[in-house]
């Protein structure tokens, strides 16, 4: 894809705004807009043209889009199309129903106008240095095309599938982070109830998970199916079922006798060996 084309960027909240500073100096310019004047006049002092509404980028060659919801992507994407020339790539940075993307690339393929989900992992710290995680769903040769842009502003990007991938994975992705703060929020209520400061117990958290990669590191496998005893994974996820088990019962006692309920905990016991693969052979 060569670097002259133009680019456009729609959105600039705090996604939004450090994504596109990373993209103000692409080679072909860049074209920004959004509703509150002041959020784009940052962007005009690293080098951005700014726009008076969402149409006045259709002549970009690839435009971003980080809006709100759904609906504001759709409002976005329809005035965008009534301008846009056959070829326009729109990538949908922000989080939304993966149905929205399918059903928006379906409508805009007899146009030539492709539409790419592209959600984003990482934050603003990320953002800012050009280190988020970019999940993209999109025709293969459209990606090929896309690549060197959201390289500008991600450290990792990856061609999830087609259209609507790239938001499945970032759901899965943002599941699991989500169950994560509901069970750090179990821990602390256990940790409170018997007596440990939760700042220090925070502390020994972030410690060691940036050491272990945390739920990551047994994200490793091809599928869920249960994994063969010849498998080279097999005795590493024994090992991490057994202590698993071992100690998820340690605190559910220690939960019973302070009287806090733990139901991930107990869900986590029962599930983590079947989820694992390496469930409990009958005898």
């Amino acid at each position: 894809m060569s670097t002259d084309l133009k680019l456009g960027y729609i959105g600039l909240g705090n996604m939004g705004a450090p994504m596109a500073k990373r993209l103000a100096q692409w080679p072909g310019g860049l074209v920004v807009f959004d509703v509150r004047a002041e959020a784009m006049t940052p962007l005009a002092e690293v080098g951005a043209t700014l726009a008076d509404s969402p149409a006045d980028l259709a002549k970009a060659d690839v435009v971003s889009v980080t809006v709100l919801d759904d609906q504001q992507v759709r409002d976005v994407v329809g005035e965008l199309v009534e301008h846009a020339k056959a070829g326009t790539v729109i990538a949908i940075h922000s989080t939304i129903s993966p149905e929205t993307a399918v059903e928006l690339a379906e409508q805009l393929r007899p146009k030539g106008i492709h539409i790419v989900d592209a959600p984003v992992s990482g934050g603003g710290a990320a953002a800012e240095k050009g280190e988020l995680a970019v999940m993209v769903g999109a025709d293969r040769e459209v990606y090929e095309r896309v690549k060197p842009v959201f390289r500008q502003i991600g450290a990792m990007v990856i061609h999830a599938g087609e259209p609507g991938a790239g938001t499945r994975m970032k759901l899965a992705r943002n599941m699991l982070t989500f169950v994560g703060y509901a069970a750090a929020c179990e821990a602390m209520r256990l940790a409170e109830a018997s007596g440990i400061n939760l700042q220090q117990l925070g502390r020994v958290v972030r410690h060691t998970d940036a050491l272990t990669s945390g739920p990551g590191a047994i994200m490793v496998r091809d599928d869920m199916s249960d994994i063969e005893s010849d498998n080279f994974l097999y005795e590493s996820f024994s090992h991490a079922r057994a202590l698993g088990e071992k100690d998820l019962s340690l605190a559910l006692a220690l939960g019973e006798a302070n009287d806090v309920e733990l139901p991930l905990a107990q869900i986590a016991r029962q599930n983590l060996a079947a989820g694992l693969g390496v469930p409990h052979r009958k005898e």
